[in-house]
């Protein structure tokens, strides 16, 4: 199972609309969150900023082919001589309140909606049937799950009766201000060659006809100005933390060596 549970320091996030204050009115009034967005835009991110604001744990689950419902709820263990049971990351966040976050839950197996379903209506109650108990989600609980939409397809599809039960925001790759701005924070690189990523990443992800699922993430782009603030050159970081995890086409990543040149040149 792979669930991360932490107390977060707040991090570093920019705002881009209304996205803060949503957040904080949803948990107040008990309502789950849908973040919709593409990889590395920052949906993540803002799950640890804002647990960190409201002083919440967060217990992220990174969903994937094999996730079960009872790989959230938890299972009966042994331990020495006896059985013992042990929640899951879902169930110890309803029991003790604070914020469940199932990122990319488009990906887990198809058992885990029927488990969220009456914690995202007005029961908010987890049902966990193998010790019998019906659990009521405290005020503090929040149930929030993100999914990359681009990638949707006919078996791994998140149901409209899914989706209609959680408040959403869409989330897409911030303005080049922003973009700017959050790439230098977190790489400590100066603006003016933080800007001149964010702008081959305009470019790259205007590009159309190519073999390219997506554009450059913010992520990569910080991974990039981290490896030029520590001393490498731009050209190899470019091509370490752009070029190579973007395609494997030879002639698609000679366009974006050519691009970045033209850029930087």
């Amino acid at each position: 199972m792979n669930a991360i549970i932490d107390t977060p320091k707040v991090r570093f996030y920019r705002p881009v609309a209304n996205e803060c204050a949503l957040f904080e009115m949803a948990h107040a009034n008990g309502l789950p969150l849908l973040l919709k967005g593409p990889t590395g835009c920052g949906k993540t991110r803002f799950v640890e900023h804002m647990a960190a604001r409201s002083g919440l744990p967060l217990h992220t689950v990174a969903c994937h082919d094999d996730l079960s419902a009872s790989d959230l709820i938890g299972r009966y263990l042994l331990k020495g001589d006896e059985t013992v049971w042990v929640d899951g990351p879902l169930t110890r966040a309803v029991r003790e309140g604070g914020i469940c976050y199932l990122d990319e839950v488009v990906e887990a197996r198809k058992d885990v909606a029927v488990v969220l379903h009456p914690l995202t209506d007005d029961r908010r109650r987890l049902i966990v049937d193998r010790t019998g108990e019906e659990l009521a989600a405290p005020r503090s609980f929040m149930l929030v799950a993100s999914y990359n939409p681009g990638y949707q397809n006919i078996l791994k599809k998140l149901k409209p009766s899914t989706r209609q039960r959680f408040v959403s925001i869409g989330f897409g790759f911030p303005d080049p201000v922003t973009e700017t701005a959050v790439v230098a924070a977190e790489a400590g690189l100066d603006e003016a060659r933080s800007a001149a990523l964010v702008r081959l990443a305009g470019h790259v992800r205007k590009l159309s006809g190519m073999d390219l699922e997506e554009g450059v993430s913010t992520r990569l782009l910080i991974y990039a100005a981290t490896l030029i603030a520590k001393g490498m050159r731009v050209e190899e970081a470019l091509d370490a933390a752009i070029v190579e995890p973007l395609t494997d086409e030879p002639d698609v990543k000679q366009a974006l060596r050519d691009l970045a040149a033209s850029v930087y040149g």
